[in-house]
Protein backbone atom coordinates (compact mmCIF):
# COMPACT_ATOMS: atom_id res chain seq x y z
CA UNK A 1 0.00 0.00 0.00
CA UNK A 2 1.47 3.24 -0.76
CA UNK A 3 1.87 6.49 1.06
CA UNK A 4 0.39 8.25 -1.37
CA UNK A 5 -3.06 5.84 -0.64
CA UNK A 6 -2.80 5.70 3.17
CA UNK A 7 -2.80 10.23 3.38
CA UNK A 8 -5.51 9.83 0.51
CA UNK A 9 -7.91 7.43 2.67
CA UNK A 10 -7.32 9.75 6.12
CA UNK A 11 -8.18 12.53 4.53
CA UNK A 12 -10.96 10.81 3.26
CA UNK A 13 -11.69 9.27 6.78
CA UNK A 14 -11.59 13.17 8.20
CA UNK A 15 -13.78 14.78 5.70
CA UNK A 16 -16.34 11.83 6.49
CA UNK A 17 -16.14 12.97 10.15
CA UNK A 18 -16.21 16.10 9.65
CA UNK A 19 -19.83 16.08 7.42
CA UNK A 20 -21.10 14.05 10.06
CA UNK A 21 -20.56 16.68 12.86
CA UNK A 22 -22.08 19.25 11.35
CA UNK A 23 -25.25 17.76 12.25
CA UNK A 24 -27.09 17.34 16.05
CA UNK A 25 -28.85 14.50 17.48
CA UNK A 26 -32.52 15.73 17.93
CA UNK A 27 -34.22 12.79 19.38
CA UNK A 28 -37.50 14.25 20.58
CA UNK A 29 -39.39 15.10 17.33
CA UNK A 30 -41.30 17.83 19.60
CA UNK A 31 -38.03 19.20 20.04
CA UNK A 32 -37.22 19.28 16.99
CA UNK A 33 -40.64 20.85 15.40
CA UNK A 34 -39.99 23.43 17.68
CA UNK A 35 -36.59 24.20 16.29
CA UNK A 36 -38.57 23.96 12.91
CA UNK A 37 -41.28 25.93 14.18
CA UNK A 38 -38.70 29.07 15.19
CA UNK A 39 -36.57 28.85 11.63
CA UNK A 40 -33.75 26.69 12.76
CA UNK A 41 -34.66 23.52 10.82
CA UNK A 42 -36.39 22.20 8.18
CA UNK A 43 -38.85 19.59 7.25
CA UNK A 44 -39.66 17.13 7.24
CA UNK A 45 -38.83 15.66 10.91
CA UNK A 46 -35.37 13.30 10.60
CA UNK A 47 -34.06 13.36 14.19
CA UNK A 48 -31.55 15.81 13.67
CA UNK A 49 -29.90 19.74 12.69
CA UNK A 50 -27.72 21.13 10.86
CA UNK A 51 -25.20 22.58 13.94
CA UNK A 52 -24.37 25.66 12.73
CA UNK A 53 -28.04 26.24 12.83
CA UNK A 54 -28.02 26.60 16.54
CA UNK A 55 -24.30 26.93 17.39
CA UNK A 56 -24.74 30.75 16.83
CA UNK A 57 -28.20 31.10 18.88
CA UNK A 58 -27.74 33.69 22.20
CA UNK A 59 -31.54 33.45 23.06
CA UNK A 60 -34.01 29.88 22.48
CA UNK A 61 -37.63 29.58 23.84
CA UNK A 62 -39.35 26.37 23.71
CA UNK A 63 -41.46 26.67 26.61
CA UNK A 64 -44.41 24.39 26.68
CA UNK A 65 -43.91 22.09 23.52
CA UNK A 66 -44.30 18.73 24.78
CA UNK A 67 -40.56 18.52 25.24
CA UNK A 68 -39.73 15.00 27.29
CA UNK A 69 -36.24 14.87 25.83
CA UNK A 70 -34.02 17.98 25.53
CA UNK A 71 -30.84 16.26 24.18
CA UNK A 72 -29.34 18.01 21.91
CA UNK A 73 -29.32 21.24 23.69
CA UNK A 74 -25.47 20.81 24.39
CA UNK A 75 -24.45 22.04 21.25
CA UNK A 76 -26.26 25.22 21.40
CA UNK A 77 -23.45 26.60 22.94
CA UNK A 78 -23.57 30.26 22.02
CA UNK A 79 -26.97 30.57 24.57
CA UNK A 80 -27.64 33.21 26.82
CA UNK A 81 -30.71 32.90 27.67
CA UNK A 82 -32.39 29.70 27.66
CA UNK A 83 -36.09 29.28 28.46
CA UNK A 84 -37.67 25.62 28.67
CA UNK A 85 -40.22 25.34 31.10
CA UNK A 86 -43.87 23.73 31.13
CA UNK A 87 -42.45 20.64 29.18
CA UNK A 88 -41.83 17.08 30.51
CA UNK A 89 -37.74 17.00 30.55
CA UNK A 90 -36.73 14.63 33.06
CA UNK A 91 -33.07 15.76 32.13
CA UNK A 92 -30.85 18.23 30.53
CA UNK A 93 -27.09 19.11 30.27
CA UNK A 94 -26.60 22.88 30.02
CA UNK A 95 -22.58 22.31 31.39
CA UNK A 96 -21.52 23.39 27.78
CA UNK A 97 -23.61 26.58 27.67
CA UNK A 98 -20.92 28.42 29.32
CA UNK A 99 -22.44 31.66 28.59
CA UNK A 100 -25.88 30.83 30.18
CA UNK A 101 -27.27 33.97 32.18
CA UNK A 102 -31.30 33.35 32.16
CA UNK A 103 -32.19 29.57 32.44
CA UNK A 104 -35.59 28.66 32.97
CA UNK A 105 -36.79 25.51 33.27
CA UNK A 106 -40.07 25.35 35.19
CA UNK A 107 -42.99 22.72 35.35
CA UNK A 108 -40.77 19.96 33.92
CA UNK A 109 -39.90 16.51 35.58
CA UNK A 110 -36.56 17.01 36.51
CA UNK A 111 -34.66 15.20 39.64
CA UNK A 112 -31.24 16.95 39.03
CA UNK A 113 -29.53 19.95 38.06
CA UNK A 114 -26.11 20.85 37.79
CA UNK A 115 -24.98 24.63 36.79
CA UNK A 116 -21.86 24.13 38.04
CA UNK A 117 -20.37 25.00 34.85
CA UNK A 118 -22.11 28.01 33.98
CA UNK A 119 -21.02 30.75 36.31
CA UNK A 120 -22.25 33.61 34.39
CA UNK A 121 -25.49 32.76 35.35
CA UNK A 122 -27.61 35.78 36.66
CA UNK A 123 -31.56 34.11 36.58
CA UNK A 124 -32.07 30.50 37.19
CA UNK A 125 -35.69 29.32 37.59
CA UNK A 126 -36.25 25.88 38.03
CA UNK A 127 -39.68 26.02 40.48
CA UNK A 128 -42.05 22.78 39.80
CA UNK A 129 -39.34 19.81 39.44
CA UNK A 130 -38.41 17.23 41.79
CA UNK A 131 -35.05 18.28 42.77
CA UNK A 132 -33.64 17.17 45.72
CA UNK A 133 -30.55 19.38 45.82
CA UNK A 134 -29.45 22.76 43.99
CA UNK A 135 -25.73 23.76 44.19
CA UNK A 136 -25.45 27.47 43.09
CA UNK A 137 -22.23 28.29 44.74
CA UNK A 138 -20.69 28.70 41.35
CA UNK A 139 -23.08 30.77 40.31
CA UNK A 140 -22.07 34.87 42.02
CA UNK A 141 -23.55 36.80 39.68
CA UNK A 142 -27.40 35.35 40.53
CA UNK A 143 -29.76 38.44 40.81
CA UNK A 144 -32.59 35.88 40.52
CA UNK A 145 -33.20 32.27 41.68
CA UNK A 146 -36.56 30.88 42.34
CA UNK A 147 -36.52 26.61 42.96
CA UNK A 148 -40.55 26.84 44.93
CA UNK A 149 -42.16 23.70 44.92
CA UNK A 150 -39.58 21.01 44.88
CA UNK A 151 -38.00 18.71 47.28
CA UNK A 152 -34.78 20.45 48.13
CA UNK A 153 -33.63 20.37 52.72
CA UNK A 154 -30.91 22.85 52.44
CA UNK A 155 -29.36 25.35 50.02
CA UNK A 156 -26.28 27.40 50.84
CA UNK A 157 -26.74 31.37 49.11
CA UNK A 158 -23.38 32.10 50.94
CA UNK A 159 -21.81 33.57 47.64
CA UNK A 160 -24.92 34.75 45.55
CA UNK A 161 -24.24 38.50 47.44
CA UNK A 162 -26.32 39.79 44.30
CA UNK A 163 -29.42 38.37 44.93
CA UNK A 164 -32.14 40.48 44.66
CA UNK A 165 -35.21 37.68 44.42
CA UNK A 166 -35.02 34.90 46.68
CA UNK A 167 -38.19 31.92 46.34
CA UNK A 168 -37.70 28.99 47.89
CA UNK A 169 -41.31 28.67 48.82
CA UNK A 170 -42.93 24.86 49.37
CA UNK A 171 -39.82 22.97 50.09
CA UNK A 172 -38.22 20.87 52.94
CA UNK A 173 -35.81 23.70 54.24
CA UNK A 174 -35.44 23.61 57.90
CA UNK A 175 -32.94 26.31 58.10
CA UNK A 176 -31.66 29.17 56.14
CA UNK A 177 -28.77 31.77 56.70
CA UNK A 178 -29.38 35.07 54.31
CA UNK A 179 -26.68 36.96 55.92
CA UNK A 180 -24.24 37.31 53.36
CA UNK A 181 -27.21 38.36 50.92
CA UNK A 182 -27.75 41.80 51.50
CA UNK A 183 -29.15 42.97 48.24
CA UNK A 184 -32.06 40.99 48.76
CA UNK A 185 -35.32 42.96 47.60
CA UNK A 186 -37.96 39.75 47.22
CA UNK A 187 -38.01 37.42 50.12
CA UNK A 188 -40.32 34.21 49.99
CA UNK A 189 -39.20 31.43 51.81
CA UNK A 190 -43.04 30.28 52.80
CA UNK A 191 -44.51 26.56 52.91
CA UNK A 192 -40.96 25.74 54.82
CA UNK A 193 -40.26 24.19 58.14
CA UNK A 194 -37.88 26.94 58.78
CA UNK A 195 -37.95 27.62 62.97
CA UNK A 196 -35.49 30.89 63.12
CA UNK A 197 -34.43 33.57 60.29
CA UNK A 198 -32.03 36.45 60.79
CA UNK A 199 -32.96 39.04 58.63
CA UNK A 200 -31.43 42.02 60.09
CA UNK A 201 -28.33 42.31 57.16
CA UNK A 202 -31.33 42.60 54.68
CA UNK A 203 -32.11 46.09 54.77
CA UNK A 204 -33.66 46.88 51.57
CA UNK A 205 -35.72 44.10 51.95
CA UNK A 206 -39.48 44.98 50.30
CA UNK A 207 -41.77 41.97 49.90
CA UNK A 208 -41.42 39.13 52.81
CA UNK A 209 -43.24 36.02 52.71
CA UNK A 210 -42.64 33.57 55.52
CA UNK A 211 -46.27 31.97 56.31
CA UNK A 212 -46.54 28.16 56.95
CA UNK A 213 -43.46 27.72 58.81
CA UNK A 214 -42.08 27.07 62.59
CA UNK A 215 -40.82 30.39 63.00
CA UNK A 216 -41.25 32.08 67.20
CA UNK A 217 -39.40 35.13 67.11
CA UNK A 218 -39.56 37.69 63.56
CA UNK A 219 -37.31 40.90 64.32
CA UNK A 220 -38.00 43.49 61.84
CA UNK A 221 -36.96 46.66 63.55
CA UNK A 222 -34.35 46.96 60.92
CA UNK A 223 -36.25 46.80 57.77
CA UNK A 224 -37.55 50.17 57.13
CA UNK A 225 -38.25 49.86 53.79
CA UNK A 226 -40.33 46.70 54.02
CA UNK A 227 -44.06 47.00 52.28
CA UNK A 228 -45.32 43.75 52.43
CA UNK A 229 -45.11 40.89 55.57
CA UNK A 230 -46.64 37.48 55.53
CA UNK A 231 -46.22 35.55 58.29
CA UNK A 232 -49.16 33.79 59.14
CA UNK A 233 -49.34 30.43 60.52
CA UNK A 234 -46.46 30.15 62.14
CA UNK A 235 -45.28 29.33 65.77
CA UNK A 236 -44.56 33.17 66.49
CA UNK A 237 -44.81 34.44 69.78
CA UNK A 238 -43.71 38.01 69.29
CA UNK A 239 -43.14 40.01 66.07
CA UNK A 240 -40.97 43.02 66.39
CA UNK A 241 -42.08 45.71 62.82
CA UNK A 242 -40.79 49.10 65.26
CA UNK A 243 -38.88 50.45 62.16
CA UNK A 244 -39.56 53.76 62.06
CA UNK A 245 -41.52 53.32 58.39
CA UNK A 246 -45.07 51.73 59.42
CA UNK A 247 -47.05 53.83 57.15
CA UNK A 248 -45.28 51.82 54.29
CA UNK A 249 -46.35 49.19 55.46
CA UNK A 250 -49.37 48.10 52.98
CA UNK A 251 -49.90 44.70 53.58
CA UNK A 252 -49.31 42.56 56.59
CA UNK A 253 -51.13 39.34 58.05
CA UNK A 254 -49.44 37.64 61.02
CA UNK A 255 -52.99 35.71 61.02
CA UNK A 256 -53.15 31.99 62.58
CA UNK A 257 -50.28 32.47 65.35
CA UNK A 258 -52.20 31.01 68.48
CA UNK A 259 -49.34 31.86 70.80
CA UNK A 260 -48.35 35.52 69.55
CA UNK A 261 -48.75 37.95 72.76
CA UNK A 262 -48.08 41.01 71.04
CA UNK A 263 -46.42 42.95 68.28
CA UNK A 264 -44.18 45.55 68.53
CA UNK A 265 -45.16 48.64 66.41
CA UNK A 266 -44.08 52.18 65.47
CA UNK A 267 -47.84 53.73 67.15
CA UNK A 268 -49.49 51.48 69.24
CA UNK A 269 -52.60 52.85 68.19
CA UNK A 270 -52.62 53.96 65.07
CA UNK A 271 -52.43 51.08 62.70
CA UNK A 272 -54.05 50.85 59.74
CA UNK A 273 -57.13 48.43 59.19
CA UNK A 274 -55.75 46.49 56.86
CA UNK A 275 -53.53 44.76 58.61
CA UNK A 276 -55.22 40.80 59.82
CA UNK A 277 -56.10 39.93 61.90
CA UNK A 278 -58.26 42.88 62.33
CA UNK A 279 -59.32 41.78 66.00
CA UNK A 280 -55.56 41.92 67.50
CA UNK A 281 -55.31 44.56 69.96
CA UNK A 282 -51.87 43.65 71.67
CA UNK A 283 -49.64 46.33 70.14
CA UNK A 284 -46.94 47.83 72.05
CA UNK A 285 -44.18 50.43 71.89
CA UNK A 286 -41.71 47.54 73.67
CA UNK A 287 -40.56 44.35 73.51
CA UNK A 288 -40.34 44.23 77.06
CA UNK A 289 -43.94 45.03 77.50
CA UNK A 290 -44.97 41.61 75.77
CA UNK A 291 -45.18 39.92 79.44
CA UNK A 292 -47.58 42.14 80.39
CA UNK A 293 -50.24 40.62 78.00
CA UNK A 294 -49.80 37.04 79.64
CA UNK A 295 -53.05 36.68 82.13
CA UNK A 296 -51.74 35.98 85.58
CA UNK A 297 -53.69 37.32 89.01
CA UNK A 298 -52.69 39.57 91.77
CA UNK A 299 -53.51 39.12 95.37
CA UNK A 300 -53.47 42.41 97.91
CA UNK A 301 -50.38 42.30 101.00
CA UNK A 302 -51.96 40.55 104.16
CA UNK A 303 -51.27 41.51 107.45
CA UNK A 304 -52.70 39.26 110.28
CA UNK A 305 -52.37 36.25 112.45
CA UNK A 306 -53.48 33.41 109.75
CA UNK A 307 -53.42 33.63 105.63
CA UNK A 308 -55.09 30.76 103.43
CA UNK A 309 -54.44 31.00 99.78
CA UNK A 310 -57.05 32.17 97.91
CA UNK A 311 -57.93 30.07 94.37
CA UNK A 312 -56.43 31.25 90.85
CA UNK A 313 -57.66 31.70 87.48
CA UNK A 314 -54.02 32.72 85.82
CA UNK A 315 -50.84 31.54 87.34
CA UNK A 316 -49.68 29.10 90.22
CA UNK A 317 -48.01 30.18 93.68
CA UNK A 318 -43.96 29.80 94.15
CA UNK A 319 -41.85 31.02 97.07
CA UNK A 320 -39.81 32.32 94.00
CA UNK A 321 -39.55 34.32 90.94
CA UNK A 322 -39.60 32.87 88.09
CA UNK A 323 -41.78 29.57 89.00
CA UNK A 324 -38.54 28.95 91.57
CA UNK A 325 -38.76 27.64 95.43
CA UNK A 326 -41.33 25.94 96.69
CA UNK A 327 -45.20 25.75 94.48
CA UNK A 328 -47.47 26.44 97.06
CA UNK A 329 -51.05 25.28 96.19
CA UNK A 330 -54.85 27.37 96.96
CA UNK A 331 -56.06 26.26 100.30
CA UNK A 332 -52.45 26.24 102.07
CA UNK A 333 -52.32 27.60 105.60
CA UNK A 334 -49.32 30.49 105.55
CA UNK A 335 -48.04 30.73 108.79
CA UNK A 336 -44.46 32.76 108.28
CA UNK A 337 -44.25 36.08 107.25
CA UNK A 338 -42.78 36.11 103.49
CA UNK A 339 -43.45 37.07 99.89
CA UNK A 340 -45.42 35.32 97.80
CA UNK A 341 -45.40 35.30 93.70
CA UNK A 342 -48.01 34.35 91.13
CA UNK A 343 -45.98 32.65 88.33
CA UNK A 344 -47.86 32.53 85.20
CA UNK A 345 -46.13 30.30 81.77
CA UNK A 346 -47.30 30.10 78.22
CA UNK A 347 -45.40 28.83 75.56
CA UNK A 348 -44.22 32.16 74.79
CA UNK A 349 -43.78 33.90 77.65
CA UNK A 350 -44.65 34.49 81.03
CA UNK A 351 -45.75 37.38 83.77
CA UNK A 352 -45.58 37.29 87.17
CA UNK A 353 -47.10 39.20 90.54
CA UNK A 354 -46.36 39.18 93.76
CA UNK A 355 -47.61 39.98 97.63
CA UNK A 356 -46.19 40.25 100.92
CA UNK A 357 -47.92 38.26 104.02
CA UNK A 358 -47.24 39.31 107.46
CA UNK A 359 -48.25 37.04 110.30
CA UNK A 360 -48.10 38.96 113.31
CA UNK A 361 -49.82 38.22 116.39
CA UNK A 362 -49.74 42.18 117.81
CA UNK A 363 -53.24 44.03 117.31
CA UNK A 364 -51.91 46.23 115.10
CA UNK A 365 -48.96 46.36 112.72
CA UNK A 366 -46.50 49.49 112.03
CA UNK A 367 -44.35 49.30 108.72
CA UNK A 368 -40.77 49.84 108.96
CA UNK A 369 -40.61 52.05 105.28
CA UNK A 370 -42.27 52.58 102.50
CA UNK A 371 -41.38 53.31 98.60
CA UNK A 372 -44.12 55.91 97.07
CA UNK A 373 -42.86 55.51 93.73
CA UNK A 374 -46.55 54.19 92.17
CA UNK A 375 -44.71 50.99 90.99
CA UNK A 376 -47.76 48.96 93.09
CA UNK A 377 -45.37 47.79 96.22
CA UNK A 378 -45.32 49.44 99.17
CA UNK A 379 -46.41 52.98 97.79
CA UNK A 380 -48.35 53.83 100.93
CA UNK A 381 -47.12 53.93 104.39
CA UNK A 382 -50.35 52.28 106.26
CA UNK A 383 -50.54 51.51 109.97
CA UNK A 384 -52.92 48.29 109.99
CA UNK A 385 -55.33 48.51 112.79
CA UNK A 386 -57.04 44.56 113.72
CA UNK A 387 -59.29 45.37 116.64
CA UNK A 388 -59.73 48.87 116.56
CA UNK A 389 -57.19 49.72 119.30
CA UNK A 390 -56.12 53.03 117.60
CA UNK A 391 -57.68 56.38 117.46
CA UNK A 392 -55.75 58.54 115.54
CA UNK A 393 -52.05 58.93 114.09
CA UNK A 394 -50.03 62.09 113.74
CA UNK A 395 -46.59 61.94 110.77
CA UNK A 396 -43.81 64.49 111.64
CA UNK A 397 -40.73 65.27 109.67
CA UNK A 398 -37.67 65.24 111.52
CA UNK A 399 -37.58 69.21 112.46
CA UNK A 400 -41.16 68.27 114.59
CA UNK A 401 -43.27 69.57 111.70
CA UNK A 402 -46.88 67.77 111.33
CA UNK A 403 -47.05 66.75 107.78
CA UNK A 404 -50.28 64.36 108.29
CA UNK A 405 -52.91 63.05 110.52
CA UNK A 406 -54.59 60.14 110.41
CA UNK A 407 -57.12 57.73 110.98
CA UNK A 408 -55.89 53.54 111.05
CA UNK A 409 -55.44 51.60 107.68
CA UNK A 410 -55.73 55.05 106.17
CA UNK A 411 -52.32 55.33 103.67
CA UNK A 412 -50.12 58.14 103.41
CA UNK A 413 -48.07 58.65 100.27
CA UNK A 414 -45.24 60.59 101.09
CA UNK A 415 -46.32 64.13 100.15
CA UNK A 416 -46.99 67.60 102.21
CA UNK A 417 -49.43 70.07 99.93
CA UNK A 418 -48.98 67.98 97.27
CA UNK A 419 -45.15 68.34 97.21
CA UNK A 420 -43.26 65.16 97.20
CA UNK A 421 -41.05 64.61 100.16
CA UNK A 422 -37.35 63.71 100.26
CA UNK A 423 -35.83 60.26 100.99
CA UNK A 424 -35.67 60.65 105.26
CA UNK A 425 -36.73 59.24 108.12
CA UNK A 426 -40.20 60.43 109.46
CA UNK A 427 -41.80 60.27 112.99
CA UNK A 428 -45.17 59.25 113.70
CA UNK A 429 -47.18 59.43 116.84
CA UNK A 430 -49.99 56.84 117.42
CA UNK A 431 -52.62 57.58 120.19
CA UNK A 432 -54.45 54.60 121.18
CA UNK A 433 -58.30 54.69 121.83
CA UNK A 434 -57.25 53.97 125.87
CA UNK A 435 -55.20 57.56 125.81
CA UNK A 436 -51.70 55.83 125.47
CA UNK A 437 -49.22 57.41 123.00
CA UNK A 438 -46.71 55.57 121.10
CA UNK A 439 -43.92 57.16 119.15
CA UNK A 440 -41.43 55.87 116.24
CA UNK A 441 -39.85 56.40 113.35
CA UNK A 442 -40.00 54.89 109.52
CA UNK A 443 -38.36 55.60 106.45
CA UNK A 444 -39.29 57.05 103.00
CA UNK A 445 -37.71 55.63 99.79
CA UNK A 446 -37.47 57.17 96.65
Amino acid sequence: MSKKFIICFFSLLALSITGFSQNTLIPDPNFEQALIDLGHDSGPLDGMVPTSNISYLTSLDVQAKNISDITGIQDFIGLTQLFCGSNSITTINVSPLIDLQIFWCSNNELSALDVSKNTKLISLVCDNNQLTNLNVTNNPALNVLVFETNQITTIDVSINSTLTTFNCSNNFLTSLDISNNNNLVNLNCSINQISDLDISKNLILITLDLSFNLLEVLDLSLNNQITEVICRDNNLCQINIKNGNNNALNAFDFSNNPNLSCVVVDNPSGNPSSWIPTSFTNYTYSINDCKAFVNVDSQDNFIGATYILPNLTYGSYFTGSGGTGINLSPGDFINTSQTIFIYNETFCDSNETSFRVIITEEPFYIPKYFTPNNDGHHDFWVVKDFLNNIKNIAIFDHYGKLLKSLGPNIGWNGSFNGKPMETNDYWYVITLQTGEVLKGHFTLKR
